[in-house]
């Protein structure tokens, strides 16, 4: 059985989250389809409804579910164009971190934002229209900052989320 998942905010000791078959299989479930019925849950996981109920009331109190989400096609709303912008920060201007993670995520274009370890400080994946719509976002929201140093910004071909796969390597 894999480790428990932990569960943490920034700065704070992950507190480790314990996970039976069942708490397993209703993750795997809502992990696939997010608006099963709660009946079909409880059957598939083989309980009661109001146990299932009470199964996921708890993940959700104890941080393992943390909010229901749908996936929007970007290209049905006109964003035809994804992109991976790299950006390294200043040595002199690491303590501005936080702020231009905070700016970078309030943009439209910003679908994910990672905080990194390594030679780059931030990956930002963008949905844009077209490539204009990405030249626009790095010179406005980046170029122009004195804080960054470098940027690296590679377009992205196809993208697909992964069905499962990177959860069962943690339930």
């Amino acid at each position: 059985m894999p480790d428990a998942p932990q569960i943490s905010a920034p700065g704070v000791e992950p507190t480790p989250v314990v996970l039976d078959a069942i708490d397993r299989q209703i993750i795997a479930r809502l992990h696939e389809n997010a608006r099963i019925p709660n009946v079909d849950l409880a059957r598939a996981a083989g309980i009661s409804p109001s146990t299932c109920l009470a199964r996921v009331r708890s993940l959700r109190e104890r941080g393992v579910i943390v909010r229901y989400t749908a996936e929007i096609d970007p290209a049905a709303l006109g964003y035809h164009l994804q992109a991976l912008v790299s950006v390294r920060i200043r040595p002199g201007a690491r303590h501005l971190m936080e702020q231009i993670s905070d700016e970078l995520r309030t943009q439209p274009e910003v679908a994910q934002l990672f905080f990194l370890g390594g030679s780059e400080d931030f990956l930002i994946h963008v949905r844009v229209r077209d490539s204009d719509h990405v030249r626009q976002f790095v010179l406005k929201n980046l170029s122009a900052n004195p804080a960054v140093a470098l940027t690296e910004t590679n377009l992205v071909f196809e993208h697909h989320t992964a069905l499962s796969a990177g959860l069962r390597a943690v339930i």
